[in-house]
């Protein structure tokens, strides 16, 4: 539930600009009805909008106390009487654009001091040569170093740190405690706590007398849009660039090695880690806890299951999963048949 220390109270909205909102069909219900919030099924109250996305939760339809419910027409009948049905293909993303009408705020970091909403903090240290385009925010304990550039609507938030010559575009949240260097990186860029952008990559020249540092002389390029979780690491490249791409989402406490060149609207989950050289296509889904061999070329679409090790490249399209990753198809049957191999070998126990 929002709490309104952190989050203000939304303006209500009625249910007919609800579902205009989202190109939603109000199918039943009163269009003037007042909505004031948002909330799932089972917490919903009288004022609220909820949705109905997974079947896993449709028992919970049956006793929501909300105002209204967004859902595909196959669920219509299943809402109750009492509820206004807002009628849509996609109810979760419908929802989700309700709810950044109602708390833009939740969207990305803002500030933590409210009552400095442009220009340098008087304890943030800027270099005389770095260029702040007019509404960039700089707040307290930043640096920002020798010929760095951050555009318009930019907030750099308290003690992180802005390496030189380091380019970030207009309308970026850069969190507390990030730090970038070797970067350029594009518009409406979302960087939360603990970043770490563009320190060198673990690249060594092994030897019988000791493994020699490679020197790491490239940069890493982030594109539009592109949104990077709290701890996150990203390491420039070593002789060409390591390339995140427009609009991808990025979780917590990734690793992306150097070198790397990761596509467009592409979804890595928590802890995945992808060496260096890695290839990614546009709209590659990786679940939570894989690895990513250097040097695989995953291609466009490509779906990769939860704790998933691929060591070969992987088809645009394909769904695979496993350690090593292969074919979800074969997968599940490779896990089938060594569960009636273990059921032959001890039948009792397996009774018991």
């Amino acid at each position: 539930m929002s709490d309104l220390r952190f989050f203000t109270a939304p303006e209500p909205i009625t249910l007919a600009e609800a579902a205009r909102g989202v190109n939603a069909d109000l199918v039943r219900g009163d269009g003037a009805r007042l909505i004031t919030g948002l909330a799932p099924l089972d917490t919903a109250g009288p004022g609220d909008i909820t949705f109905l996305d997974n079947p896993k939760y449709v028992n919970q339809l049956a006793v929501t106390q909300a105002a209204a419910c967004l859902c595909a027409a196959r669920y219509i009948d299943q809402v109750p009487d009492t509820v206004a049905v807002l009628q849509s293909p996609e109810p979760y993303r419908a929802y989700a654009r309700i709810l950044a009408d109602f708390y833009p705020a939740a969207l990305r970091f803002a500030g933590a001091y409210d009552h400095a909403q442009d220009g340098v903090a008087a304890t943030a240290t800027v270099h005389s040569s770095a260029r702040l385009e007019p509404g960039a925010r700089i707040e307290p304990g930043a640096v920002i170093g020798e010929g760095a550039e951050i555009g318009d609507g930019t907030i750099i938030g308290a003690n992180a740190v802005i390496g030189p010559s380091v380019a970030i575009g207009r309308d970026c949240s850069i969190a507390p405690n990030a730090v970038i260097q070797h970067a350029l990186i594009g518009n409406g860029v979302i960087i939360h706590p603990g970043v770490m952008i563009g320190q060198d990559g673990f690249g060594f020249a092994m030897g019988a007398e000791g493994h020699l540092k490679i020197p790491q002389i490239g940069r890493v390029i982030i594109q539009d849009n592109v949104e990077i979780g709290a701890n996150t690491t990203i390491d420039r490249g070593a002789n060409r660039d390591t390339v995140i791409g427009e609009g991808t989402k990025i979780d917590n406490q990734v690793q992306i090695g150097h070198n790397v060149r990761i596509g467009r609207h592409c979804l890595l989950v928590s802890q995945v880690g992808i060496s260096g050289s890695a290839q990614l296509g546009d709209f590659v889904a990786i679940g939570g806890q894989s690895g990513i061999n250097g040097h695989v070329r995953i291609g466009d679409g490509a779906q990769i299951a939860a704790v998933s090790v691929v060591h070969g490249d992987v088809p645009p399209g394909a769904r695979w999963g496993g350690v090593p990753a292969r074919p979800v198809g074969d997968w599940f049957r490779e896990i089938a048949l060594l569960k009636r191999l273990a059921q032959k070998e001890n039948p009792k126990k397996d009774a018991d």
